[in-house]
């Protein structure tokens, strides 16, 4: 497994001294399979690029971050989504003194496990998966980076650095006790099997760059979920007075714009709240670096808590902005209509493929009618996965006499 290459400053125009506590990319842990480093790029940028150009991150694009794709061009997808979150993690990691490639892959790739329709796929994918260690989406990010992906001549995968991986797999904290015991339940078994192989250490936490790009997904969709809500007439300005945060922003706005109308008033929300939340979390996060001292990455890894948060007032006001939003928004009967018809298809596609594997497409089909039933059925979890909105919808307008509407 190769190391990173040496020399490489996060010192620049705006920049200050890398922290004693960030991952230096001259001192990466390496990648699983040995390759020449690049002499233009550090390991974390090389990451960085090679998810940009993998072929998941262009499919995210026609994947469903709330509303499905049919709904409208404005709303947001996965691939928009991504990139909002990396710029967040980005000006975090900036703040924090911390590598901001690095927390910039971990954004890009962190939606790449993601089915078709959001979290409706998710769902309707783990109960047919169910008997086979269901599916978990962190899981399948995993996969599709370390063996999915078929975009090089000599590996599978995207050959990614230790550090990028292990802050896929642990930016929302530790996946086991020092016992190997799952702390939310069993371990994914694509994510226990790669450990065994290129240790991710499941029990300690990630680096501050992973956390950064966590709370960065936090802060993305709490905010930009309500831009969509907005437009998509579910939510109103009116509806958002009830919720502490958004309320205490919209008051400013209106007291300093008395005239400004709707649309624009939203869009000075979603400025204002992205800046409150992500000043609050640098504010927060140097706080808890003061109180435990990190001297090293390894400090990090061992602190035993989450160094990047939101402060106790902050993480209030956060959850109380999520249950507004699952009750108003998430739950909604529109969009509850549309996710049962999304997971009829998702389903009919499963028991389709694993019943008849021909009917999947060559390079996916070979040998599954002799596979064991396990192998088979992750075969079919694998592709559909990572099937678009749009992909889903057109293969089962194929395979059966009837889709159901998603418009």
């Amino acid at each position: 497994m190769t190391g990173g290459s040496g020399g490489f400053e996060n010192i620049g125009f705006g920049y200050r001294p890398r922290a004693p506590y960030a991952c230096d990319p001259a001192l990466s842990r390496g990648r699983f399979h040995d390759e020449p480093e690049s002499p233009t790029r550090t390991p974390f940028q090389r990451d960085r690029d090679r998810i940009i150009h993998s072929t998941a991150f262009r499919r995210l694009k026609h994947k469903t971050q709330v509303f499905v794709a049919h709904e409208g061009d404005h709303y947001r997808t996965r691939l928009t989504h991504s990139i909002e979150v990396a710029q967040i993690a980005r000006a975090l990691a900036r703040a924090l003194r911390v590598d901001e490639d690095l927390a910039e892959a971990v954004a890009l790739v962190h939606d790449f496990g993601h089915t078709p329709f959001g979290h409706t796929g998710e769902d309707a994918l783990n109960e047919k998966m169910a008997r086979w260690g269901g599916f978990d989406h962190n899981a399948q990010s995993l996969r599709v980076v370390t063996r999915l992906e078929s975009r090089y001549a000599e590996f599978d995968g995207l050959n990614l650095t230790w550090e990028t991986l292990e802050g896929l797999v642990k930016h929302n904290g530790p996946l086991t006790d020092r016992k190997g015991e799952g702390l939310k339940g069993p371990v994914p078994e694509a994510i226990l099997n790669y450990s065994t192989l290129h240790d991710l250490e499941l029990s300690r936490f990630a680096s501050i760059e992973a956390q950064a790009a966590a709370i960065a997904d936090d802060i993305a969709y709490n905010t930009h979920d309500i831009d969509d809500g907005l437009r998509a007439g579910l939510l109103t300005l009116e509806m958002l007075e009830e919720v502490p945060l958004p309320a205490g922003i919209l008051a400013q706005v209106r007291e300093r714009y008395p005239h400004l109308d709707a649309m624009r008033t939203g869009h000075e929300l979603m400025r204002r709240q992205i800046t409150a939340m992500v000043e609050d979390v640098i504010s927060a996060a140097r706080s808890n670096l003061e109180a435990i001292g990190p001297q090293s990455v390894e400090d990090v890894h061992g602190a035993g808590r989450t160094i990047v948060t939101f402060s106790p007032e902050m993480a209030e006001a956060e959850r109380r902005l999520k249950a507004f939003l699952y009750k108003n928004l998430y739950r909604h009967p529109s969009v509850m209509a549309v996710r049962a018809r999304a997971e009829t298809i998702v389903r009919d596609l499963f028991d389709l493929y694993f019943d008849d594997p021909r009917q999947m497409p060559e390079g996916w089909r070979e040998g599954l009618d002799r596979a064991e039933e396990r192998v088979r059925a992750r075969h079919v979890a694998d592709f559909l996965a990572g099937m678009t909105d749009t992909y889903a919808v057109k293969e089962h307008r194929r395979l059966f006499d009837h889709t159901p509407d998603l418009g």
